[in-house]
């Protein structure tokens, strides 16, 4: 079995992380490169956990990371990917330069997510809500009624090339590359 990497509890220093420790990760890291993560902290001479500076490096000070909104090409790329890949988020994040998998999967769950079910599409499986179809049916067959006999199957034809069409200009998320 392993021997755990903080040998001593009370040494490592736990919360929020001061500039001065920022300052030291990001000199050790420019000057020695990342190495390994477990004997880091030592030998910088930080008082944390290497899991808790390679996190700080990975997700916050490593300068390779893209800051600010993701871009209406990173936001189709991420649901394509997604209906490809699942919740993979590091292989989603490794096609996206910058962007790492917790920044990644945080913004599926809180905007992408939402995006896709307000457009009627079930995140989960990439197709059109069960319901969302349902209620165009009836909302067709409603409209579609006339008067005249003959009318009617004239009117459900065309309401029919009408579903149609609107179903064909729908994005295909089920053939994904």
């Amino acid at each position: 079995m392993r021997k755990p990497c903080c040998d001593n509890k009370e040494e490592m220093h736990k919360g929020a992380w001061t500039k001065q420790e920022d300052q030291k990760l990001i000199d050790y890291i420019t000057k020695h490169g990342e190495g390994c993560w477990r004997n880091l902290p030592k030998a910088a001479g930080l008082p944390r956990c290497g899991k808790s500076c390679r996190l700080r490096w990975m997700n916050y000070l490593n300068p390779n990371l893209k800051r600010g909104n993701f871009s209406e090409d990173e936001d189709d790329l991420i649901i394509k990917l997604h209906a490809l890949l699942g919740n993979r988020w590091s292989l989603i994040a490794g096609r996206l330069p910058g962007r790492n998998d917790n920044e990644v999967k945080n913004y599926w769950n809180s905007h992408l997510r939402r995006k896709l079910i307000n457009m009627g599409i079930d995140p989960k499986n990439h197709r059109i809500s069960h319901y969302l179809h349902i209620k165009r049916r009836e909302f067709f067959t409603e409209n579609c009624k006339t008067e005249n006999d003959g009318v009617i199957s004239d009117a459900t034809s065309s309401c029919a090339n009408d579903d149609q069409q609107i179903t064909s200009s729908l994005p295909d998320l089920n053939s994904l590359p």
